[in-house]
């Protein structure tokens, strides 16, 4: 699936001080291409809620435990004026600007599977995507050099706020079966080639990776896509204690 969010972004970060003067960092990110675009609002690096242009709303990424609020009608309204003004200001940006060089960073990917993995029962495979800009790439799933699109799903992107460099995961859909191997292979303008991950059904059930320990790393340190990606890895962690 390719993601075409390139163009101008625009980061709007703002510093809270509560009483006991802990900083926190406020973020709403446009983004756009002449075609597409994204609205994004996090806080402290999570992301609490995003704009879904084909459902026409913003969504809410935050978990239920999080006391998770609700933006109001007009926030969406917003967001689509926004991409307006983002789709002109790409435009004006593009013609004065004569399509600069971007700093470019490839992408660093892993693959790990969601469950321990037995034989004939349901499970999910994770290529996870980080630290690459610009924020389009290609990801493709293989099961014994064949191609597959059923069961594929990607993840909204996250922005880093340090830098400014994107994450996203790729999940596949998938029933383990003796024989089976799968690849996840992403290609990206900053890479020399593309990169490809393997996943051995036979040796992952003889000799069990090192996935659940870093769904507690990841998850018990860092969250680090934001919310949606942040709580997949917490609720794994916290399975390992």
């Amino acid at each position: 699936m390719k993601m075409t969010l390139t163009g101008i972004f625009l980061i709007l970060a703002g510093i809270i001080y509560t009483e006991a003067k802990i900083l926190h960092v406020d973020v709403a990110l446009n983004g756009c291409t002449d075609t597409d675009g994204e609205k994004m609002y996090g806080l402290d690096g999570e992301e609490m809620a995003h704009a879904d242009w084909k459902a026409e709303k913003m969504v809410m990424t935050l978990p239920e435990f999080a006391d998770p609020f609700e933006y109001e009608e007009g926030t969406y309204a917003g967001a689509v004026g926004d991409l307006q003004v983002c789709k002109a200001n790409l435009a004006v940006a593009i013609q004065a600007y004569k399509n600069p060089a971007v700093t470019q960073a490839p992408p660093s990917s892993s693959i790990y599977n969601r469950d321990d993995v037995k034989m004939g029962t349901k499970n999910s495979l994770i290529c996870l995507l980080t630290g690459f800009y610009p924020p389009r790439l290609n990801v493709t799933w293989t099961r014994n050099n064949q191609i597959v699109t059923k069961g594929v799903s990607t993840s909204q992107l996250q922005v880093n706020v340090n830098d400014f460099r994107f994450n996203l995961f790729s999940t596949l859909s998938f029933t383990p079966q003796e024989g089976d191997i799968y690849t996840c292979t992403v290609e990206h303008e900053a890479l020399e080639g593309p990169i490809t991950r393997e996943f051995d059904v036979e040796r992952e059930v003889s000799e069990p990776s090192l996935g659940p320990a870093v769904f507690c790393g990841v998850g018990l340190t860092l969250g680090l896509l934001g919310v949606a990606t942040g709580t997949f890895f917490l609720v794994k962690g916290n399975q390992c204690n």
